[in-house]
């Protein structure tokens, strides 16, 4: 398990259920913006044919640096590289990319194109509403966009607390959020590009807000904790969606 988070591990163990539950044996699954391929070789490593795909050349070496796994490729490839394939796959996974684009529309018509009739396509994004996006990230947003002295403070006090702006997922150079994603404009996003979607999780709570991130980076018992009180809470109060599309 490369994953450390609880959330990025509950995410994750999401993904590998709806895969099992779904995709008939010797399935081919895509990874979409795979990153450093933490996903594609945790699924390889569970027997999956994997091909991770990300247009940083950075990441994709680094995934195929730390990859041991047959089953699994990491190519550098383009929305428009993937289309001319022609290739449809059983299941696509799109975890924690959506948020980066100006269109998301764009990417999700052509996995539509790619994606097999029958098959499932999964999306895991941040709430745009949730805890992290409005106390965290919205804020640093907009302090990074001034570029003034409360941002090379928190610039400075990032570095003090070892965060390094990249994630165990991706160490891409902009890993900016653009999008802000509710349960509803999710649901309405996936209608418009002719999917629906099936089935919705959530990951955690607050264990992303600082100073809580601070503690239960160093306690995992209090991030076990806040994920499991996450699925008690309404939808608006997750860190994060994680769900399954069909084609409608």
């Amino acid at each position: 398990m490369e994953f450390e988070r609880i959330a990025d591990i509950k995410r994750l163990d999401f993904i590998i259920a709806a895969l099992k539950a779904g995709l008939p044996e010797g399935a081919e699954v895509l990874d979409v913006g795979c990153g450093n391929g933490v996903i594609s070789r945790s699924l390889g490593e569970q027997g999956f044919r994997v091909r991770g795909i990300d247009v940083s050349q950075k990441t994709i070496e680094k995934a195929r640096s730390l990859n041991r796994w047959p089953n699994v490729q990491f190519d550098v490839v383009s929305a428009e590289q993937l289309v001319a394939d022609g290739q449809r796959y059983h299941a696509i996974i799109c975890s924690e990319v959506l948020e980066h684009l100006n269109d998301p529309g764009k990417l999700l018509h052509v996995l539509y194109q790619s994606l097999q009739d029958d098959g499932i396509l999964i999306v895991t994004v941040p709430n745009g509403k949730g805890p992290r996006e409005l106390l965290v990230t919205r804020p640093v947003i907009a302090m990074q966009r001034r570029n003034n002295l409360a941002w090379k403070f928190v610039k400075g006090m990032k570095r003090l607390f070892g965060y390094k702006g990249t994630t165990a997922q991706s160490d891409a150079d902009d890993l900016t959020h653009i999008q802000f994603f509710t349960r509803s404009s999710l649901q309405e996003l996936a209608g418009r590009n002719n999917f629906r979607i099936i089935r919705f999780g959530k990951t955690n709570f607050i264990e992303d807000v600082f100073p809580f991130s601070f503690l239960s980076k160093k306690i995992k018992v209090l991030q076990k904790w806040d994920c499991a009180i996450a699925e008690y809470l309404p939808y608006r109060c997750t860190g994060g969606f994680v769900t399954v599309w069909q084609k409608a």
